[in-house]
């Protein structure tokens, strides 16, 4: 019982929430796209021309954020490559190169290869999120997995001056996340956007400029 009142208490939330009201009108797939337009509006993120890979990219709300970031060419197009990969399929988008599969199996990395030609990546972004169990240590052992696969990444496919942002939470864990980061990255900052809800721990992490690159 008590479940089915979270599920209508979360509904009601969710169709009254401001976001969702502004994503179904400006025809974005999902309410995560303010949280990646007011990070990328103070850090000046993307640039047209750049390379930009969307990690764990479906539904697709922030490779369409970058997607009207990168046009504004006459006769449409874009500026730039924009590279979406996830395991979900997803609805396809103008101008958003979108793989299926997991990013660290080989018959993927050479169809990442093929599309960046040689180039490095600018710009990681990573919305990716475990499924929570609700045991915090579990939990954080999953979210660790995870950035860790999206540092992993960005090592191997980011030009060394590049940026990743990285959604995370606050709780068990994080502040080893937090060091991982300082490790690899010359500046590391936080960011929680108004379009996270108050209630959640999520929070984003930015790193700018690679130590180690591969």
């Amino acid at each position: 019982m008590a479940k089915k009142k979270l599920n209508k208490n979360w509904l009601h939330d969710h169709i009254n929430d401001p976001y969702v009201k502004l994503a179904q009108k400006e025809g974005y797939r999902a309410r995560a796209v303010y949280k990646l337009q007011e990070i990328d509006e103070a850090e000046k993120l993307i640039k047209p021309g750049q390379i930009i890979v969307d990690l764990g990219c479906t539904p697709g709300s922030w490779s369409q954020y970058v997607r009207n970031k990168l046009s504004g060419s006459v006769g449409g197009g874009i500026n730039g490559t924009i590279i979406g990969l996830d395991m979900l399929p997803m609805e396809p988008i103008a101008d958003v190169n979108y793989i299926q599969g997991d990013f660290r199996e080989q018959e993927v990395l050479e169809q990442l290869e093929q599309l960046v030609a040689g180039r490095k990546v600018d710009l990681v972004l990573s919305d990716m999120a475990p499924n929570l169990s609700g045991i915090a240590v579990a939990d954080a052992a999953r979210m660790m997995d995870i950035i860790d696969l999206a540092i992993d990444f960005s090592k191997h496919h980011m030009k060394p001056s590049g940026s990743l942002l990285v959604k995370c939470f606050n709780g068990t864990g994080f502040n080893e996340i937090v060091q991982k980061f300082r490790l690899e990255f010359k500046t590391v900052t936080q960011k929680k956007p108004k379009a996270s809800r108050d209630k959640s721990s999520e929070i984003f992490l930015l790193g700018k400029g690679l130590k180690n690159p591969l």
